[in-house]
């Protein structure tokens, strides 16, 4: 028996027990890679990529997994694909509740607002509000300080117009 009938029965062998995610074993995935000379790369990226799926790829997901009828036919989809069963009752809820909108893929942080030319006309004007607030508040002041002076120096409130000091 050669080298590469024993990693064929051996291959095999694996194959009946517990199968990977991707439906390769390990051994056969080693096997192409000494053949086509190709070595995958060691290094981890530095920041991962978010997954993103768009609403045609839910829906078809969905429908695949609707017509699954055999048994163990959804786990060997979600593992095919490589979900989660949790992504599976998102979408299925998603889709109950008529948001469409929601099985596209939404842009994560903080959201950018519209800058509103009603919102800058408020804001200006409650500047001048306080602006003017803070005027009014300088000549009530001024007004109850020249009461109190002309009390204190007993000065009749009532002169006539030409008569005044």
């Amino acid at each position: 028996m050669t080298e590469h009938t024993a990693m064929n029965n051996s291959t095999m062998k694996e194959m009946e027990g517990a199968r990977r995610a991707t439906g390769i074993s390990f051994i056969e995935e080693s096997l192409k890679n000494r053949l086509s000379g190709s070595v995958p790369d060691p290094e981890v990226s530095a920041k991962p990529v978010r997954r993103k799926y768009t609403a045609e790829y839910k829906l078809r997901i969905l429908k695949e997994a609707e017509s699954c009828m055999a048994r163990g036919a959804i786990g060997a989809l979600l593992r095919r694909e490589g979900l989660y069963s949790s992504n599976l009752i998102t979408w299925q809820h998603q889709r109950d509740r008529g948001t469409l909108d929601a099985l596209s893929p939404k842009k994560r942080g903080p959201k950018k607002y519209k800058n509103d030319p009603s919102l800058q006309r408020i804001a200006a004007l409650e500047k001048e509000n306080q602006i003017l607030w803070h005027r009014l508040k300088q000549a009530e002041t001024i007004i109850e300080a020249q009461k109190k002076i002309a009390e204190i120096l007993q000065m009749p409130d009532d002169l006539p117009e030409g008569k005044k000091p």
